[in-house]
């Protein structure tokens, strides 16, 4: 099948995409996103299609992954921001007390040892960090799962390694 033949087929279920979709989202737009996300995710991995199997169940089964993932995404970050309703005096007089500037230093140097990792670790590190799955990330370098895992892993250690300065700190500060 070529690649003209499969993107027609594709289109040809984008209604039924988009049904299924706002059995997801509840939401009409962000339904249409979904279903563009998926057709897209369909077309650039065509590839992978093995014809014969159903192409509606495949197309389906990218559709509710990319909202799991999409949802896990989202709720991972809501969990890293504090609304200002949340904030406690008791968290607002710790918050206080910490100088930003410190936090800038903190931040630098953080660039700093990722600007020193190597692309081939650099690259997967960074999608493994803004949530992205192994199996998404090895998809995407187009490398074996076991190898994006070793690059984060290694990534992981290198970054140790530079900021180990912080690792004492803390340690130092919860002893005293």
């Amino acid at each position: 099948m070529t690649k003209f033949e499969f993107n027609h087929l594709v289109n040809h279920h984008s209604v039924s995409l988009r049904s299924y979709a706002l059995n997801f989202t509840k939401d009409a737009e962000d339904a249409n996103d979904l279903v563009q996300d998926t057709m897209l995710k369909a077309i650039t991995y065509y590839n992978k299609f093995k014809e014969g199997t159903n192409l509606k169940g495949w197309l389906f089964t990218i559709m509710k992954n990319t909202f799991i993932n999409n949802y896990r995404r989202l709720v991972k970050t809501n969990t890293l921001i504090t609304q200002s309703e949340d904030i406690s005096s008791a968290n607002l007089s710790y918050s206080a007390t910490k100088n930003q500037a410190e936090s800038k230093f903190v931040l630098g140097d953080i660039d700093k040892a990722l600007s020193q990792l190597p692309e081939e670790y650099y690259v997967p590190f960074i999608r493994y960090f803004e949530g992205y799955k192994y199996h998404e990330i090895a998809d995407m370098l187009e490398i074996p799962i076991g190898t994006v895992k070793t690059r984060i892993h290694v990534a992981r250690g290198i970054l140790k390694k530079y900021l180990k300065t912080y690792s004492k700190e803390i340690a130092v500060s919860e002893l005293v």
